[in-house]
């Protein structure tokens, strides 16, 4: 795996190349993050932030262009690769995506059924340990998530992306459709857990107060590649038209004034 500023690259994207038909999303876009970095990726509508994010966690190929992740080149991996990518990666896609028919606790122990060979007691305690982590209750362990507020079901997805400890988790739109206390909430309990658990996140948000509160780095999609990657600090002082309406309009202002 190849360094940069002493860290490993987790993800390293050089010369990316996406389109649907006619229809080009990504030129010649490179992106690299790095080992304990939370990365806020941002973009405007339509330009393609989850079909990055599909890319990079391989549910879509791309067009040009290479992708590694935790070292391993997307486009020619084994699969004892790619079952170690899985095993070292979590993902919380922007719904959830929780199996409806399972409970809760047995949401977050489906990866572990999957890709370890533990004894169902030990993989019940681990999913109750990984359900506490992200601070829901017992009382929560066999609810459907028909049962779940949206915040709750976010927290089972986190739960379950954690399940195998991953060192790498991936995040589509973590506060979205949550209340600002929720989101705020929500905010800290990514932050808390990348610190103490010493994860590395790569995360999809257009959420400026979560970019504000708990992101080391934000890389802008903007003009089909990655127009900077930098603290919102130095972003504030950028002049790409896109950059300096979103962190310099009504509400980029107001969450710098709550961050400051």
């Amino acid at each position: 795996m190849q360094e940069k500023d002493g860290r490993d690259l987790m993800v390293e994207v050089r010369g990316l190349r996406s389109q649907f038909g006619d229809r080009v999303i990504h030129e010649n876009l490179d992106l690299d993050l790095l080992r304990g970095e939370v990365l806020g990726v941002v973009g405007g509508s339509g330009a393609g932030k989850t079909v990055l994010l599909n890319t990079i966690i391989g549910l879509k190929q791309p067009e040009g262009g290479t992708v590694k992740v935790l070292g391993y080149d997307r486009a020619n991996l084994t699969d004892a690769e790619a079952a170690d990518i899985e095993r070292r990666t979590g993902v919380l896609f922007q719904q959830g995506a929780l199996f409806s028919a399972l409970s809760v606790l047995e949401n977050v122990a489906s990866p572990l059924v999957e890709h370890t060979r533990l004894p169902k007691s030990t993989i019940y305690e681990l999913a109750e340990l990984k359900i506490a982590m992200v601070g829901l209750k017992p009382e929560h362990h066999y609810l459907k998530p028909a049962e779940l507020s949206g915040g709750m079901k976010k927290r089972v997805g986190l739960a379950r992306a954690l399940a195998l400890d991953p060192e790498l988790i991936f995040l589509d739109e973590p506060t979205a459709g949550l209340d600002p206390i929720g989101a705020a909430a929500f905010d800290d309990l990514i932050r808390k857990l990348a610190d103490d658990l010493g994860l590395t996140v790569f995360m999809i948000t257009h959420d400026l107060d979560t970019l504000y509160a708990i992101c080391d780095k934000v890389a802008v999609l903007a003009d089909k590649r990655m127009v900077a990657k930098a603290t919102v600090q130095e972003l504030e002082r950028s002049d790409h038209p896109w950059i300096k309406e979103y962190f310099l309009g009504p509400r980029g202002r107001a969450a710098a004034r709550i961050k400051a």
